[in-house]
């Protein structure tokens, strides 16, 4: 649980070389139209000076491959020598033209050699799967010989909403489809001796996402394959929402040094992803400096899918089966916003006495002692053993010396509040708790985050990194995130929320998976999300997707409710679940169809 990277080969793009051995790189791509040749160089040059490393375009035909060979000759005519990738859909042709005018091609092994999945063949004889995989051979031979020749390295980008039917018919909609999605591919190319090659699997569900990685980084170890991983959540969406999902499913790869190259997917301009990104990967990478975390050497991350950590439930309040809780250092009267945390802390003596301090149930809070349950240090474990309350709470930090603690083992009415003592604080954590278990002591556990900082995209994406990594690896009873320098308490409630719901733990308002929008939307994506949300924003029992057109809209939102995808120029589709159940609707009547089309369901509330 010490930081350390994941030993990988080394990947050139251009001029700059990708893998364990250099930085974690940034990117992010953009959303002109590849053949708005002035307006994709402008944008470019925005992102670069922004930071990122890498720039993506979409390549949707040759002409738009071609373009992208003139666009870098005018970038490097001023100056501008980060290196272009072609991003690739259905087309092989055009990743032949892009190969020789770029410095890296992205190819989705879910429709460069298959056809867009129909689901209308999901059976394959042994003979009939065999030939399949020797068309992925023929295909990807001439690609790679080509790509040799012109020193132009690959990315494999799989997508969790585009596995081909061939995939889907022998493992499902599933990370172990993802994961040979990709290894089909990447057989080929270690057999032809071609090994600048980058590897993307994502999903736009953090939990998905994760896993996936993480099983990928398994098979390739167990062929002896050591390829750099691009990470990225796709259709994060935009303002915090983007920024907090974005980090938990980043962040927790990125801390257990899984990572070379990370893209923060949002709704919003392409240059804005760049400064996310960098706070991400500066955060995380920070702990290569740090002095290790106290005897967890050797101590690792084993499961791919982690389960909930078995803990006693109290009182039908936390622990066991009860959903994670939310915790707030704030007074009732502090709440302005349609969230409530479930406890109240407060600092400044409104339910205090000379010898305890309490932590109230929102719906109990009176400020009174009567319907509030202490909260004890350590060095009051007499009073701790003494008190008689059906909920009783204790904080300690993670150099706390677990037999200290022995006495936990015989109530089941105590409840730990974990902070860390180590910068590596998701580390330090998850290895005091597991000291915990060792010794036989399966109280709940709330970790409690303390952060300095005033900047509120700091604190999103270190709190959704930190409290996501734990949330992920099964530490989910609670949640308590302290921030004494931010002045805006709401949106401290807001986020602690905000990192459950990514970690698909508790769904407290209307979960939007967007896209981050490129050269293939079909409209105006900023514009268009803010106005499906200021129309359905009160419906926080749903999930709508929001995508710009059908290359992995319909995939990646497959298990949203409703969904809004760009089907041609102006024209929009509307989805229930992965049904198609109106197509080519005007775009200005779109968003009136889709509130009818919630409505026909059963699924609209007034607001």
């Amino acid at each position: 649980m010490n930081y350390s990277r994941r030993k990988t080969s080394t990947v050139h793009i251009g001029g700059v070389k990708l893998g364990s051995d250099y930085p974690i790189r940034l990117q992010s791509m953009t959303s002109t139209s590849t053949m708005d040749t002035e307006g994709s160089v402008a944008q470019c040059k925005r992102i670069c000076d922004a930071g990122a490393d890498i720039v993506r375009l979409t390549a949707q035909g040759v002409r738009e491959a071609d373009n992208i060979g003139e666009i870098r000759s005018i970038l490097r005519k001023a100056g501008y020598c980060t290196p272009l990738v072609a991003d690739i859909h259905f087309n092989p042709k055009a990743a032949f033209a892009a190969a020789k005018v770029t410095d890296k091609v992205r190819i989705n092994p879910g429709n460069f050699v298959d056809v867009a999945r129909t689901f209308k063949k999901l059976s394959f004889t042994q003979e009939e799967y065999a030939q399949e995989i020797q068309k992925i051979h023929d295909a990807l031979v001439p690609f790679i010989a080509l790509c040799k020749e012109n020193g132009t390295a690959v990315r494999l980008g799989v997508n969790h909403g585009s596995l081909s039917d061939r995939i889907m018919s022998h493992y499902g909609d599933t990370p172990a489809g993802m994961v040979e999605s990709a290894m089909e591919f990447l057989r080929v190319f270690v057999a032809q001796d071609f090994h600048d090659v980058v590897i993307s699997i994502k999903s736009s569900n953090t939990v998905v996402m994760v896993q996936t990685v993480r099983l990928l980084v398994q098979a390739m170890e167990a062929e002896d394959m050591h390829f750099p991983l691009h990470l990225g959540v796709t259709e994060a969406g935009d303002g915090e929402d983007g920024r907090i999902k974005s980090a938990v499913g980043i962040g927790t790869l990125l801390s257990e040094g899984i990572g070379d190259t990370i893209r923060v997917s949002l709704s919003e301009d392409p240059e804005l992803e760049v400064p996310v990104a960098k706070k991400l990967a500066d955060y995380i990478t920070s702990r290569a400096g740090m002095e290790p975390i106290a005897d967890c050497e050797g101590a690792s991350h084993e499961p791919i899918e982690h389960v909930r950590r078995s803990s006693v439930e109290i009182t039908g309040l936390l622990g066991g089966n009860c959903k994670p809780v939310v915790i707030t250092t704030a007074l009732p009267s502090q709440i302005t916003d349609r969230l409530s945390p479930d406890f109240f802390y407060s600092p400044d003596g409104a339910v205090e006495d000379d010898s305890n301090r309490y932590i109230v149930p929102a719906d109990k809070y009176d400020n009174s002692k009567a319907n509030a349950y202490p909260l004890f240090d350590l060095s009051q474990a007499k009073q701790l053993k003494d008190c008689c309350a059906p909920l009783k709470w204790v904080q300690v930090s993670t150099c706390t010396p677990v037999e200290s603690l022995a006495f936990l083992k015989d109530d089941n009415s105590i409840a730990i509040i974990l902070t860390p003592a180590h910068g590596n604080i998701s580390g330090c954590q998850e290895f005091f708790i597991k000291k915990l278990d060792e010794a036989g002591i399966h109280n709940p556990v709330v970790l409690k985050n303390s952060y300095d900082d005033d900047d509120n995209e700091w604190i999103q994406v270190k709190a959704g990194a930190d409290f996501g990594t734990m949330l992920l690896n099964g530490y989910r009873d609670g949640v308590w995130l302290d921030c004494p320098c931010y002045g805006n308490i709401n949106d401290i409630v807001r986020y602690e929320f905000g990192i459950l719901q990514a970690a698909r733990l508790r769904t407290s308002k209307t979960e939007y998976i967007s896209c981050p929008s490129c050269g293939r939307t079909l409209f105006d994506l900023q514009k268009t999300v803010q106005e499906v949300k200021a129309a359905t924003s009160h419906l926080s029992h749903l999930k709508i997707g929001i995508m710009g057109c059908i290359v992995n809209g319909p995939g990646e939102m497959a298990d949203a409710d409703y969904g809004y995808v760009g089907a041609a120029a102006g024209k929009i589709s509307l989805y229930k679940n992965k049904e198609c159940v109106e197509k080519n609707i005007p775009q200005e009547e779109a968003i009136p169809k889709l509130i009818e089309l919630i409505k026909a369901n059963g699924d609209w509330i007034e607001p």
